[in-house]
């Protein structure tokens, strides 16, 4: 088996090589002038099975994971195994207004474009934000959803010991989390939201008694921090002692870690790194902990 990535998942390609039986294929890149991109797959894939990792954090991004794909499987590739860390375009997983485009779906719709490798192509992605985008991929990419609980269970009771609140952002994620708590055999806890227009909402309240207690906030991802921190001072409000926070993927955009960081009310995030962005920014105040081993042992790479 050869293992691959896109440039930025070089990373992750590394520490699943590290963990597993696989041999590293080389990929080499230019930039034209002009913007536009050259790929040459430099090792002999014909009739081997092939790992290509990468994310879909950006259109660039995206494209250059498909056009790698697309290339490995030409080349005569064995099987494709694409595996996703992070799955973007959660934003637009499904239609709302008459007219909007759910980019999640015409997005999983292109990798299924890929031609098929004569023993087939997989995808595996990592803790989505709606179970519904697996089934938006198309007959030719079988899909895998790999749940990050051990990683995430590990990390919980590394920062709060076996003594927490497991709680949520908001009634949305309370179902999962609880599911979580009860496998931690934690509490568990949710805020009341209520909308207040078209784009803002207002924390209400607490559904458990958190006073005294540390409680560990978790949510699939974080992006600028907005909803987290609402939650959080609820939390704190309503007696919280510590409150850390967890989630899978950790995008932070525009110093959105140094916002929750300079609020004073969170001790410490962690994150895990299918994002690339949690890797440029960790710190004491921010820990990474990897998927690769969830990735390698779940599938056997």
């Amino acid at each position: 088996m050869y293992i691959f990535s896109t440039a930025q998942y070089d990373y992750l390609k590394k520490e699943i090589l590290a963990a597993s039986k696989g041999f590293e294929g080389h990929i080499e890149r230019k930039t034209f002038p002009d913007g536009e991109k050259y790929y040459r797959i430099q090792t002999d894939v014909q009739q081997q099975d092939v790992v290509l990792i990468g994310g879909t954090v950006s259109d660039a991004e995206t494209l250059e994971l498909y056009d790698l794909a697309y290339g490995l499987v030409q080349l005569g590739a064995r099987k494709l195994s694409l595996v996703i860390p992070y799955f973007g375009y959660s934003t637009m997983e499904r239609a709302i207004k008459q007219g909007e485009i759910v980019t999640a779906k015409t997005r999983a719709k292109l990798f299924s474009s890929i031609p098929r490798a004569s023993y087939g192509n997989e995808v595996v992605l990592i803790d989505l934000h709606s179970e519904g985008i697996p089934h938006y991929f198309g007959e030719n990419m079988r899909s895998y959803h790999l749940y990050a609980k051990p990683v995430i269970t590990e990390i919980a009771k590394k920062l709060a010991g076996n003594h927490f609140v497991l709680a949520s952002t908001d009634a949305g994620r309370a179902k999962w989390v609880e599911s979580l708590a009860n496998d931690m055999q934690v509490e568990a806890a949710f805020v009341y939201k209520r909308r207040t227009s078209g784009s803002e909402t207002q924390v209400t309240g607490v559904n458990a008694d958190v006073r005294g207690k540390t409680v560990v906030l978790y949510d699939d991802m974080i992006r600028t921090g907005g909803s987290l921190l609402q939650a959080a001072k609820a939390y704190k409000d309503a007696g919280a002692a510590k409150l850390f926070v967890i989630a899978t993927h950790g995008i932070f955009p525009n110093q959105a870690v140094e916002k929750i960081k300079n609020s004073g009310l969170v001790e410490k995030i962690a994150v895990t790194n299918t994002h690339p962005n949690a890797l440029r920014l960790q710190s004491d105040f921010l820990e990474v902990v990897s998927v690769a081993p969830l990735i390698t042992q779940g599938f056997h790479f």
